[in-house]
Parts: structure tokens; C-alpha cells; sequence
């Protein structure tokens, strides 16, 4: 009598489930989730950015904060084995490399150090101070301004040292430098409705998505990993654009296309990109909503270099202001707002973090009322991204 044939469906075990390196999935959505290396940053956007997705940092003047959260990006990414794909017009990918922080990972103490730098700064107390502040202030309790998770994803950085290159080489990274790949006059001549970089750009990633297996749609023989795309100052005239310079929408659509076309790709791929763009440069404010639409998470960093807010004392702990301007909706109904719209960053000795911006109690009579005046302007400020409801009226009806 012949033997029963078995059937194909084998019952898996609860250890065998595959799971990518450096992901988690989402507690709200199941989505899942990589660190931007930045855990205050992965707080704000609900946990870390979603695989498939694109992060668009507006950048700040001296691009000098936008381009440490693309450093810290990669970073991670190397930490965690992922593979890298960095694009630039203006400085070659190596030098980014080159400049990475190094990662606090062999010494417990120090990261020990850096995790108590932010707990001791994160507290505020009516005590500090005490001869400048009202007696009915001194009793409040402790405000908690740091924005950090019950659990621990990602790693800490420190700014002040750089990678080893054995570390980088662990890893496999692309690269992608215009002056390389297009001469300067051919990438500002459309091709197709769109910038030839752009062009170029799209072929290289997708390139890189089919051939080292990350697509999704076709079945992998090995371990699955994550592709981390940072593209910096993208839509700058060294891309070849010129809406810094021209108010006309028609010239928006070869950047618009790209982002269309560069979603597409990371909707159907293990990837996740980060992307800083000079939005001050662009005049036209329908382009901006353009591009913010055409993307998934956006923030805006306004620097205090060149800004009249730093001479004010509201913000004299803080580096510049972050703005939160997007937060996608994925398998859900509703976005997850954070609860706070009052965010500022700062550069410690070793770390760059993000905190909840608190008002201070009202000053003493020694401050000068030009500084209060200030003061009343940034809180109007501040009170209006809060209660969005109430603009308009000048009482409120309890």
C-alpha cells in the first residue's frame, strides 16, 4: 500500500518569524519601523520611519542641522548593516562618510553619560533661578521636556568624534555624485519632462532595488535587509533647478515627477529615504504644498544663526526650532499627531536632541521690556500652533 503523501503546509514556530535587522514593527499600525538614528525624532514621527516611506527635511540656512540629521540617518544605517545609497550635487558622497559620528556602542559608561545628559537636562524646576522668579512660581512641579519612548530603539551618537572606517566598510554603499554621472549643462536640459539628473538619479536607485533584492514584489533566496536612500539638498541649482529663482510653477514639475516616481519605488521595495531640500529658497508657495504633499514625514528646521530669535531669552538653552509639517497616515484613519507642537533642538557637548519647548514663568522686573516684548511676541507665537481653534477671537467663553 502506498505511503500518504505529506501535505506542503508545515505550522511555522514563534522564533522562526523572519524579521529584518534594525526594524521593529509599529504598535499602532504594524507597520514596520526604522530609526532615524535621532530618538527624540523617532518619538516625534510616531516610533521611527516607516519602511516604504520618505522623510523630507526642509532644510535650515547654513544646511548645517539638516545635514547632521543625514549623517545621523547613515550612521544608523551602518550600525544596524543596512545598506546605504547617498546622493549629492555638491559635496561627494565619500566626504559625507567621512564626517559620520561615531557610534556609542563598546563603552557602557559613556552611553550611560550621554542617556544621563539628557535626563538632567530634560527637567525644569521652579527652584533655578529663584531670585529672578515670583514666589507663586516656585512650588510648580517639574516639567518633563524630553521626547523618549518607554522602549529603546535606535542608538546614541557622539558628535565630537568620527567612524572608523572599519565600521563604514562593514556595510555596502552606493553612490551617486551628479558631477560624475551628468555634466552640469545636460542635467539642466529636460529630458522627458524632467531634470536628466532626476533621470539618472531614478535609474540608479531602481538599478540598486532590483539587483541586490530589494523589491518586494519578487521572492528573495537570501536574508532580507533594508536600503537607506539619503539625498541631500535636492532642487538645488547644482541639480540643475531654478524654482529658487522663478516663481512660474511650470519649472516645479521635473522635482514634483521625481518625487511621484521615487515614492513609487519605495512603496514596493525595502527601503526608506531621507531627503533635505531648500525650501527657503523657493518662492512660490504652491510649489512648497506641492512637495509636501508628494511626500510622507516633513519637517521644517529653523535655525537661530541667522534669525532674530537668538538674542531672545525664550530661547537661549535652544540651537533653532523644529516644525513639524506632515505626519502620514499609514493603515489608519488618523495621523499620529504628536502632543506637542512647541519643539526646539540643541547640540550638547556630544548629542543633538529635541525637546518640547516650555515657557518660562514671567521674568523679573530686571528684564528689560524689550526682552518681555519679545517674549509676548514668541508666546502669541506658540499659543497659535497650539489652539489652531481659537485664532480670531479675542476672548474665550468658559
Amino acid at each position: 500500500m502506498a505511503a500518504r503523501a505529506g501535505t506542503s503546509f508545515q505550522r511555522r514556530a514563534r522564533g522562526q518569524r523572519a524579521t529584518v535587522p534594525g526594524t521593529r514593527p509599529s504598535l499602532r499600525n504594524g507597520q514596520l519601523l526604522l530609526s532615524t538614528g535621532v530618538p527624540s525624532l523617532d518619538y516625534i514621527i510616531g516610533g521611527g520611519l516607516a519602511v516604504g516611506t520618505l522623510l523630507l527635511v526642509e532644510e535650515d540656512r547654513y544646511e548645517s542641522y539638516s545635514r547632521m540629521l543625514l549623517k545621523y540617518f547613515v550612521a544608523e544605517g551602518i550600525v544596524c548593516g543596512h545598506s546605504l545609497f547617498i546622493a549629492s550635487a555638491r559635496d561627494h558622497p565619500e566626504e559625507i562618510l567621512q564626517e559620520l559620528p561615531a557610534p556609542l556602542l563598546d563603552d557602557v559608561i559613556e552611553i550611560d553619560e550621554a542617556i544621563r545628559e539628557i535626563e538632567d537636562n530634560t527637567t525644569i524646576t521652579a527652584s533655578q533661578n529663584s531670585m529672578t522668579i515670583a514666589w507663586r512660581y516656585q512650588n510648580l512641579p517639574k516639567i518633563q521636556t524630553a521626547l523618549t519612548s518607554s522602549s529603546r530603539f535606535g542608538h546614541y551618537y557622539d558628535v565630537s568624534k568620527t567612524m572608523n572606517t572599519e565600521l563604514q566598510h562593514s556595510v555596502k554603499c552606493h553612490s551617486f555624485f551628479l558631477p560624475d554621472e551628468a555634466p552640469l549643462d545636460l542635467a539642466a536640459s529636460p529630458f522627458g519632462n524632467m531634470n536628466f539628473g532626476y533621470v539618472k538619479l531614478l535609474r540608479s536607485i531602481q538599478r540598486i532595488i532590483r539587483e541586490e533584492g530589494f523589491d518586494g514584489a519578487c521572492p528573495q533566496t537570501k536574508q532580507r535587509n533594508i536600503l537607506r536612500i539619503g539625498i541631500h539638498s535636492l532642487g538645488s541649482l547644482l541639480w540643475g533647478e531654478d524654482i529658487g529663482l522663478s516663481e512660474n510653477i511650470e519649472h516645479a514639475y521635473s522635482l514634483t515627477k521625481f518625487l511621484y516616481a521615487l515614492r513609487g519605488l519605495l512603496r514596493t521595495s525595502l527601503s526608506a529615504c531621507i531627503i533635505t531640500v531648500p525650501a527657503y529658497l523657493i518662492q512660490n508657495k504652491a510649489i512648497i504644498g506641492r512637495v509636501v504633499k508628494l511626500s510622507d514625514t516633513v519637517i521644517g528646521l529653523e535655525s537661530f544663526n541667522v534669525s532674530e530669535s537668538a538674542s531672545n531669552p525664550l530661547y537661549k538653552d535652544y540651537h533653532g526650532l523644529l516644525h513639524v509639517r506632515q505626519i502620514p497616515r499609514l493603515n489608519s484613519l488618523i495621523c499620529d499627531v504628536p502632543d506637542t507642537k512647541d519643539l526646539a533642538f540643541k547640540l550638547k557637548r556630544k548629542l543633538f536632541t529635541i525637546e518640547r519647548l516650555h515657557l518660562p514663568p514671567d521674568l523679573s522686573d530686571t528684564v528689560s521690556r524689550s526682552s518681555k516684548q519679545d517674549l509676548a511676541e514668541s508666546a502669541k507665537l506658540l499659543s497659535a500652533g497650539c489652539g489652531s481653534a481659537a485664532r480670531g477671537k479675542k476672548h474665550l467663553d468658559f
